[in-house]
């Protein structure tokens, strides 16, 4: 009853209630909206996985829609709780970190292009410089180097060694500029010590060693970019920012190579990964691109693995390098594949790679005191001939050390021509290396570098109607363009192929005008003798140019075999088993066994760096 009447009384006195008196029912409020689905196209394939966690943060690279556009990225940013990093002004882009449950609001907005993964890289010659040829070039020509900036991007170089010493100027390095990215410091130093070594390699005059040790461009001068730490580790946005930086300042330190002795993982697109549109950037300046392959030649079980190429030496205007070994001598009758250096194709894009192989084993160059590799493999440094107060030299193995020696023959092959672009440079080499028939060409590239060879055909470039056509039966004679093999034809420098409007491996020019290496020869050797001449280039045939008639004798696909439906045949060929002839190199029925695409967790973000590591990248000191 009591019950009965409290409802009574409720009702009641609610109805009592005056006319006017405005009255407020307690309902629970509504939940707050959910957050749009992110725009997946905008996240790299690391961050997709991550968009739907609702706790953690990451590391992130953000590209605006435009240079308008950033300033409104950079609000947005920090209105989701993310903390601005570094500007990309490369790519319009900031370095920033977020809350996993911010990817879909950023993804969602017009302002943003691009989020990608800030992920992780890591730092992948007496005998050298003879077995490749650089050494004879030095002493018919004089090419030192002299004229000729490269920029090192890498841990630092040490703050003095003898060797990087400017002959001009007493008591000072021929490092014209250094710049920290890792920890901002002002001064030359280098806590990992791979840097330093890489420096030596491309210009390291040998004063410690009476010359013997010197490097392929001893003259020459060096920007430094840290962006490496004491580890051997870094991030992509400080290797974009080293891009960024040589870019503004080309022009001022004379930088016409860049050396990339450092490598990431590939997990999408060349065309649409953040590190390698940097790189492109850079070749779009007239900058040649050297990168290492990667150290990933070999699987857990010790046999050979394909498809490890590394980020940015998967994008096709990288010149990208593989490793070789002189076996200790300056005889390149016994030099052979290093088992460490990774093969082709790449991973997304199956495109071809290596462009070229270098002597990467056993590589004598500075040591940077107190430094990490110099304290972990002090049993691999060595003395010079002059008295130092510590051992000036190491011996470290890797793509790392075959980079530097071919940015250091381009640097020889810019002073012999500064007119030579990057596609121009990277035909010459590939042209005039020396193919080992013992190898296939996603192993080899082209073949082995042959410097003497390149800076033969680099002077010729520069006046070909006042020197001869050099040619050498050892040359390739061949282009690995794109995934094509062609052949049969001579180098010409007025073609269109060396446009920096081309890019390596297309049929067309932007203009959409046929592409053209040069002329077809009239005899197998190119020896000038009689018959007719035509020009050696692509054709289409078809409106589309999805079919491609390459002008060449016997040109393979060298990645989906001799028949080919489709341009590079990237989606409508199976992997099959075949012989080098057919150049198929699988060699293997299963896949699996051989390509290590998707061997890497997303969460373990592996990196395929060109640092060296196992039994097969042991350094070696030859002769002891």
């Amino acid at each position: 009853m009591r019950n009965g009447l409290f409802v009574l009384g409720t009702l009641m006195a609610w109805l009592m209630i005056p006319t006017g008196t405005h009255v407020r029912a307690q309902f629970p409020l509504p939940p707050p909206p959910l957050p749009p689905p992110p725009v997946l196209d905008k996240l790299d394939p690391l961050l997709q996985p991550r968009a739907s966690l609702l706790s953690g943060r990451s590391r992130v690279i953000v590209r605006a829609r435009d240079a308008a556009s950033l300033g409104a990225v950079d609000l947005l940013i920090q209105q989701v709780g993310g903390a601005l990093g570094r500007q990309l002004s490369i790519l319009n882009a900031r370095v920033a970190d977020v809350p996993n449950v911010s990817l879909a609001v950023l993804s969602n907005s017009t302002s943003i292009k691009r989020i990608a993964m800030d992920r992780l890289t890591i730092g992948a010659n007496a005998r050298t410089a003879a077995t490749v040829g650089a050494a004879a070039a030095r002493q018919q020509f004089g090419y030192d180097g002299t004229g000729i900036g490269v920029a090192l991007i890498d841990s630092g170089v040490t703050s003095w060694h003898d060797d990087l010493t400017n002959a001009g100027i007493p008591g000072t390095q021929r490092v014209d500029q250094f710049v920290d990215f890792v920890s901002g410091l002002s001064a030359p130093y280098d806590d990992y010590g791979h840097g330093t070594h890489v420096a030596g390699i491309i210009a390291g005059n040998g004063l410690d060693s009476g010359g013997a040790r010197a490097g392929i461009a001893p003259a020459a001068h060096l920007v430094v970019l840290k962006v490496l730490d004491g580890t051997g580790g870094g991030h992509i946005s400080d290797v974009i920012a080293a891009f960024d930086y040589v870019i503004n300042y080309k022009d001022v330190f004379h930088i016409r190579v860049i050396n990339l002795s450092v490598s990431a993982a590939v997990f999408e697109s060349c065309y649409s990964d953040l590190l390698t549109l940097a790189a492109k950037r850079a070749v779009d300046q007239g900058i040649v691109v050297v990168a290492a392959a990667g150290n990933m030649g070999r699987n857990s079980q010790g046999h050979p693995q394909y498809g490890a190429i590394t980020a940015p030496g998967n994008a096709p205007w990288v010149l990208t390098v593989g490793a070789s070994s002189h076996m200790g001598t300056i005889d390149r009758a016994d030099d052979t594949m290093a088992v460490f250096s990774s093969r082709g194709p790449t991973n997304i894009d199956r495109l071809a790679k290596p462009d070229i192989l270098a002597p990467g084993v056993g590589i004598e160059s500075l040591s940077a005191p107190n430094s990490s590799l110099y304290t972990s493999l002090s049993r691999y440094l060595l003395s010079g001939t002059v008295y130092t107060s510590y051992p000036p030299y190491l011996s470290l193995s890797g793509t790392s050390q075959a980079t530097p020696v071919v940015a250091g023959t381009v640097a020889l092959m810019l002073q012999a021509n500064p007119t030579l672009t990057p596609n121009a440079v990277k035909a010459i080499l590939q042209y005039t290396a020396q193919a080992d028939p013992a190898f296939d060409w996603l192993t080899q590239g082209a073949g082995f570098l042959n410097a003497r060879g390149a800076i033969d055909m680099a002077r010729f470039f520069a006046a070909p109607a006042d020197t001869p056509y050099p040619w050498d039966s050892t040359w390739s004679g061949q282009l690995l363009w794109g995934n094509y093999r062609v052949q049969g034809g001579r180098l010409a420098p007025s073609t269109n192929a060396w446009g920096l409007d081309v890019v390596w491996g297309a049929a067309t020019t932007a203009a959409g005008q046929n592409v053209e290496w040069g002329v077809m020869c009239p005899t197998a050797n190119c020896d000038g003798g009689g018959g007719t001449w035509s020009t050696w280039g692509a054709s289409c045939s078809d409106a589309n140019c999805d079919m491609v008639v390459w002008g060449s004798t016997d040109p393979h696909n060298i990645v989906w075999g001799s028949s080919c439906g489709g341009p590079n045949c990237q989606s409508t060929t199976a992997w099959s088993s075949s012989t080098i002839d057919d150049m198929v190199v699988w060699g293997s029925s299963d896949i699996s066994d051989m390509v290590v695409w998707g061997s890497s967790s997303y969460d373990d973000m592996v990196v395929w760096g060109s640092n060296c590591s196992g039994s097969s990248c042991e350094p070696v000191i030859w002769g002891r």
